[in-house]
């Protein structure tokens, strides 16, 4: 078990994010297993659920006209609009069914607000609203946090450069991770991560 002050980020392990799911990442059913073993080994996981409402602002469908993966400026800034996915209470919304970690504590659902969207775990994309997290790994006394899940130049990357953010050390397991990838978002996401100072490592170099 690694120290307490260690805690495991399982970032959005949904139906609607596998190969078949709506918003679909490549292979990303094939980190299942590993994410499971891995979290064995810490005595802090906390999952994150994408949770949104239907007809929420980061869908296609919201805006008449509009295809999946155009981009758009909403109230905070650019917004690449996505295919409708993880709807709340959906199959889509659901962990993958192979998930099978018992003992993590908290289940953080983002991108609820209907108006906002939010890929990370810390923060919704508006810079402004708290998802809590950073006040509960606080009060856990959790120091560094290693990341592993969906997708790596989305969510992973803001959950771990967020977590940077609020003076935490960030780690990216990154055969625990797929990416999407799109345009060159996953080489941006890693040199970005860099910069803010999260690491990334293999599943092999975990002690």
């Amino acid at each position: 078990m690694r120290r307490a002050t260690d805690c495991l980020l399982v970032v959005d392990i949904q139906n609607d994010f596998m190969p078949a799911g709506a918003l679909a990442v490549p292979k990303g059913d094939e980190i299942v297993p590993l994410v499971n073993r891995i979290a064995a080994n810490f005595a802090v996981v906390v999952l994150t659920q994408d949770w949104h409402p239907a007809g929420h602002a980061s869908f296609a469908s919201s805006h008449p006209g509009k295809r999946p993966y155009q981009k758009i400026r909403l109230a905070y800034g650019e917004q690449i609009l996505w295919p409708d996915h993880c709807v709340q209470g959906t199959s889509g919304a659901a962990f993958h069914r192979d998930l099978d970690i018992p003992h993590a504590q908290l289940v953080i659902r983002k991108g609820h607000h209907r108006k906002v969207d939010s890929y990370s775990a810390f923060l919704e994309a508006d810079r402004k609203t708290k998802t809590g997290l950073d006040g509960y790994l606080k009060s856990r006394g959790v120091k560094r946090v290693f990341c592993a899940g969906l997708a790596t130049d989305f969510c992973v990357a803001w959950s771990a450069m967020d977590a940077r953010r609020f003076g935490l050390q960030a780690v990216v397991v990154e055969d625990a991770c797929r990416a999407i990838d799109a345009g060159g978002s996953l080489a941006a996401a890693w040199a970005s991560m860099k910069k803010a100072g999260v690491k990334r490592v293999s599943s092999a170099a975990l002690p």
